[in-house]
């Protein structure tokens, strides 16, 4: 069987206690993403494993397994269950092992997941700001949804600063 497909033989529901995060990891994100993370855990359901080692040293997912574990008590204000996610998840976080034949495979693995996510382009979010709004979502519906203020959903915005905040709140511009 091709080494590709050895990873997602491993996938598996573990204790959160079990993971570590590992000592080495650049990417820092701002409580705000967090949120906006959280946010879309409880829109999208558990999307992606947490990558670790065979030792369950976190290589790729570190901020997925923060907003998992028992002190992290965001819960968005659009839930109508407001259990904080570990108690959602049995305390338990999705993963699949990875093994590298040495450590720096390991940290190859962690800035590589991190970079080859990119960044957004401001054309393409303009265009989806747009189709949101022309479908009806209200402004504060798509702030958070895609983590943004409503400055800078109107940035985004074609309309002129007067229209925009002329707006009720239901984006049916």
């Amino acid at each position: 069987m091709d080494k590709l497909f050895e990873p997602s033989k491993t996938l598996q529901w573990v204790d959160w206690n079990l993971l570590k995060p590992n000592d080495y990891n650049p990417n820092k994100v701002s409580r705000q993403n967090l949120e906006l993370l959280t946010q879309s855990i409880y829109t999208n359901g558990w999307t992606l494993p947490i990558v670790v080692r065979p030792d369950y040293t976190i290589i790729d997912g570190f901020h997925r397994w923060t907003v998992a574990g028992p002190d992290w008590k965001y819960v968005p204000d659009n839930e109508k269950d407001q259990r904080i996610l570990f108690d959602r998840l049995g305390g338990k976080v999705l993963i699949v092992i990875v093994r590298h034949e040495d450590h720096s495979g390991d940290i190859y693995g962690t800035v590589t997941h991190n970079r080859a996510r990119g960044t957004h382009l401001l054309e393409p979010m303009k265009k989806i700001v747009k189709e949101l709004l022309d479908s009806g979502k209200p402004i504060e519906e798509i702030g958070k949804q895609l983590g943004m203020r409503t400055e800078e959903v109107f940035r985004l915005s074609e309309f002129s600063r007067e229209d925009f905040f002329e707006d009720d709140g239901k984006g049916d511009k």
